[in-house]
């Protein structure tokens, strides 16, 4: 399953890159499932574990870790930015 994934904010400075399209194993149906497989890329990626309250969203609609994906979804992630 192939998808897009956009990286915001400090988190986009933390990982090093804006985005990137991913051809993800068998076995990653899901938010939860994605970061872990990210997280198992070493290097910069376990950062994305340890973001605090870190936001998702599929396709611009906010998500939780059990949302399910389909082959060419736009997921995000975003950690939570005050503005003011």
């Amino acid at each position: 399953m192939r998808l897009k994934i956009l990286y915001f904010a400090g988190l986009r400075e933390q990982i090093g890159q804006g985005s990137e399209e991913l051809d993800l194993p068998a076995g990653v149906f899901d938010i939860a499932g994605l970061i872990q497989f990210l997280v198992a890329r070493g290097g910069q990626w376990p950062s994305l574990a340890t973001v605090r309250n870190l936001r998702y969203a599929v396709n611009q609609e906010m998500a939780r870790l059990d949302t399910p994906l389909c082959p060419g979804d736009e997921v995000a992630f975003f950690p939570p930015v005050t503005g003011g």
